[in-house]
């Protein structure tokens, strides 16, 4: 049996495939799926190239899947090509998009593989609340929201950050906590269970229209202390 974790380097899938593996539900590879639309609905794209250093410091095998093409109908069968072939569940990090979870389940449904979607339909602020419980080091790393200004960018998401996009979806503009409809999206550099943290070395801001975005250059991984044992 084969548990795939449909991930992108992000918060919330990243944070699924964590509680899949807390969960007794092993998983046994990393799927990134790459678009060739950067401003997919379907899959995330800030930094994919990322995902491969998450997977050597989490020592799981990572298996990269290029999208050709960006409809929605070659979009959904680049899911269904990166999971065909093996049998058991697939881990997705799906909050509250429609759009996704339909083909998702779609996909997995026809292939016979179970989806597992632990943040599926919870509040969001719960949600992002328990990623940082966790002890997930999140980044900032795109922003695309009237609340989000460019200074936000390479931020920690911690819970002081969350109650400051809180306030700003408040008093400024309405905004997904979460970041589900695309307001901003992250960069996961730290979870607990890995042996080694996502060290950024050079980045780059660039900006396009209403989205600001922290491109990362160089990156490279570094040994976290091991825990100090009980006498």
């Amino acid at each position: 049996m084969t548990v795939s974790a449909l991930v992108s380097g992000g918060k919330d899938s990243i944070f699924s495939a964590y509680l899949a593996d807390t969960q007794g539900m092993t998983v046994d590879e990393l799927v990134v799926l790459t678009p060739a639309d950067p401003d997919s609905m379907m899959f995330h794209t800030p930094n994919l190239s990322m995902v491969a250093l998450q997977a050597q410091a989490w020592g799981k095998a990572i298996r990269t899947v290029k999208v050709v093409g960006s409809s929605e109908a070659e979009e959904t069968a680049a899911v269904r090509d990166a999971l065909v072939g093996a049998q058991g569940p697939v881990v997705t990090g799906a909050i509250a998009s429609a759009y996704q979870w339909s083909r998702l389940q779609s996909v997995t449904y026809s292939l016979g593989r179970p989806l597992y979607a632990p943040l599926w339909g919870k509040d969001p602020g719960r949600v992002v609340r328990e990623e940082v419980g966790a002890g997930l080091d999140i980044r900032l790393v795109q922003l695309a929201a009237e609340s989000l200004t460019p200074e936000l960018l390479g931020h920690r998401l911690d819970l002081d950050m969350i109650q400051e996009i809180e306030r700003r979806s408040r008093e400024v503009r309405p905004v997904h906590v979460a970041g589900e409809g695309g307001e901003y999206e992250t960069l996961v550099t730290d979870v607990p269970g890995w042996t080694h943290r996502l060290v950024l070395d050079r980045v780059e801001e660039e900006h396009r229209g209403g989205s600001h975005q922290l491109v990362v250059r160089e990156a490279h991984l570094e040994a976290k202390p091991l825990p100090d044992r009980v006498p």
